[in-house]
């Protein structure tokens, strides 16, 4: 039985909701601020009320070091904001100097490269048009993110709810123990 996620505080829909705007808001003030940079907002996913305890944010800060030597043995960046102790979930944002397309192709491999980092959400964000634009994987030619449980594009899983909370729970707090 996994214990993952008896501690923490349970999240709304709006509570996770407001994040989500709270996050684009920052997103458009970076990419607005630093034109010429590529932003990285980081993220998990974790199914469920719990978003957030002390074993999430270890992993987190834990595949995030990994992570950073990755995308310092190619790009100059830094750290421009985190949010560490957020219920709704860990969150950290980074500036790069790169292109958008070669970012994503390092966020994605590095997604790909383990079970347990398919947790991240590593999203590339660029200006254009004077607009904020999200790079997706398939504009890259790149697969779809793929479910944890079945194999199946993610979405679809998501959409259609095929798998129950608990048993995605069980797969993440697996992952996670296992890292």
């Amino acid at each position: 039985m996994n214990h993952l996620f008896e501690n923490g505080k349970p999240q709304s829909i709006p509570a996770v909701l407001a994040n989500r705007d709270r996050r684009v808001a920052l997103q458009n003030q970076l990419t607005a601020k630093h034109p010429d940079q590529t932003v990285i907002a980081a993220k998990l996913n974790i199914p469920g009320p719990i978003k957030n305890n002390q074993t999430i944010r270890d992993f987190f800060a834990a595949g995030l070091a990994v992570f950073e030597k990755q995308l310092a043995a190619k790009f100059q960046f830094r750290m421009a904001e985190q949010w560490l102790g957020e219920s709704t979930g860990p969150e950290r944002f980074y500036l790069v100097d790169g292109p958008a397309a070669q970012v994503k192709r390092l966020t994605t491999e590095f997604e790909e490269a383990q079970a347990a980092h398919r947790l991240f959400d590593l999203d590339v964000l660029s200006r254009q048009n004077n607009q904020t634009v999200s790079i997706s994987r398939t504009e890259l030619g790149l697969p779809k993110r793929q479910c944890l449980i079945c194999g199946q594009p993610a979405k679809e899983c998501a959409r259609s709810r095929r798998h129950s909370v608990a048993e995605l729970q069980d797969r993440v707090a697996a992952l996670i123990e296992n890292y």
